[in-house]
């Protein structure tokens, strides 16, 4: 089984004093569309101004401008680790500001299981491992990069990794990801979304909080005793969290009882 998560526009800084020339991301069929995008985007950080309107930039943002400019050697974090906010907050299982968990990562036989089980669709480094290790940077999915467009030259690169995926996909992604990269036709996956059951029995979509749900589903996997091979196995994962996991065909519901 794997998820396939979203990224986080919020990133750790630092990492080991290697850089993304000196290191092997998966999916080398989507390299050469990583080295296009990594020239648009460094390119687009020549002129301050010009980036910061297209990647949407609030005033203590511009610093991501230069974190840009230094992709190429900038030091290096696996992917699980460089990502931060809700949802890897919640796979990681960190709590508040404060408390004990709030720093807490998964281990090292987590973080082995993660690599087994974990992909991420990235708009700057297209679908990488949850262990590949990549620099700081600020790209989404949905920036508009000068003579490139992120929707066309993604899914075409795509067509290549598809018939490599083997086993169950669950897709986490959001719907700006997942366009980046539709997943083929033969490859069994189900998409995920997220509702809160209300006490009269009513049930809403979740909006910001969805993403913490996902990531406790994530975890409760990582730490499950056994990998999960089929969605009854997950469901029973989730039930351990505090969680429904429903199936209607290739739609899964998640259900938490409040919101998270």
């Amino acid at each position: 089984m794997l998820f396939l998560l979203p990224p986080s526009e919020t990133k750790t800084a630092g990492g080991q004093a290697l850089n993304i020339g000196q290191v092997s991301l998966a999916f080398s069929a989507l390299d050469s569309t990583r080295e296009a995008v990594r020239a648009s985007l460094t390119g687009l950080c020549i002129d301050e101004a010009a980036a910061i309107r297209a990647l949407k930039l609030g005033a203590k943002q511009h610093q991501e401008v230069q974190t840009n400019r230094e992709i190429a050697t900038g030091p290096v974090l696996p992917a699980i680790l460089r990502y931060t906010g809700t949802l890897f907050d919640a796979m990681h299982g960190r709590g508040l500001k404060g408390t004990p968990t709030e720093f807490n990562e998964l281990d090292a036989d987590q973080l082995k299981r993660a690599r087994e089980m974990v992909l991420i669709q990235s708009a700057l480094f297209g679908l990488i491992n949850a262990t590949d290790l990549i620099p700081a940077y600020r790209l989404s999915a949905t920036t508009a990069l000068p003579g490139l467009n992120l929707k066309k030259v993604w899914p075409a690169a795509h067509q290549a990794v598809w018939p490599r995926i083997k086993g169950i996909v669950i897709d986490l992604r959001s719907k700006a990801y997942s366009e980046l990269a539709p997943i083929a036709d033969g490859v069994e996956a189900y998409s995920l979304d997220v509702l809160v059951e209300q006490p009269d029995g009513t049930r809403v979509p979740l909006n910001h909080f969805n993403k913490k749900a996902k990531g406790q589903l994530v975890r409760a996997a990582l730490l499950a005793k056994a990998v999960p091979q089929t969605i009854a196995e997950l469901a029973l994962c989730a039930s351990s969290v505090g969680l429904m996991l429903e199936q209607s065909g290739n739609q899964l519901l998640l259900v938490t009882r409040q919101a998270t």
